[in-house]
């Protein structure tokens, strides 16, 4: 299982497309892509430990969580609003391809001073959307990267209100 993860993890990383084809229809690897999620996360909290500890615990468990919202937002808007006629997809689908688009996040690890940590967390998040956009794109079956593309960033933007009302409310409590 894990030489086949390992494998899956490099190939997420190098963007093949194929990869992304691949755990889309293998539904035994929605564990394989939160692994990879939780890793990725585990990987900046180890990047970003000069700013406590805090960050190292609690980013797991919000990493897992914005992965299935941002999937199933995902899903809604590639789905239900802006389908292809080729689109056949399930929130599954999106989950492991966007699971396995988070493995660039794993170079966060290195970002142990402030200076190397703003290089691999924002050269991460860039390498990241590149896979997620191939993910999505893979999953939605789209022809056009374009269209997954701003698929993907309406969803981050959707994503982004909802965490902004959470936290405006949370403080009104």
């Amino acid at each position: 299982m894990f030489n086949n993860l390992f494998d899956r993890i490099f190939r997420a990383i190098k963007i093949d497309v194929e990869l992304y084809e691949e755990v889309e229809r293998d539904k035994s690897a929605t564990v394989q892509a939160g692994l990879v999620v939780v890793l990725a996360s585990l990987a900046a909290g180890v990047g970003a430990l000069q700013l406590g500890a805090s960050n190292f615990i609690l980013a797991p468990i919000a990493s897992l969580l914005s992965w299935y919202i941002v999937s199933y937002i995902i899903y809604f808007l590639g789905v239900k609003l802006f389908p292809e006629k080729s689109t056949k997809s399930n929130h599954g689908e999106l989950l492991r391809t966007i699971g396995f688009a988070n493995a660039p996040g794993l170079i966060r690890v290195f970002g142990v001073t402030p200076d190397l940590m703003f290089v691999t967390f924002i050269g991460s998040q860039f390498w990241t959307l590149a896979c997620v956009v191939v993910g999505v794109r893979a999953a939605l079956d789209y022809k056009s990267l374009w269209k997954a593309l701003g698929v993907v960033i309406v969803a981050m933007l959707i994503q982004g209100v909802l965490l902004f009302l959470i936290l405006v409310l949370s403080q009104n409590l």
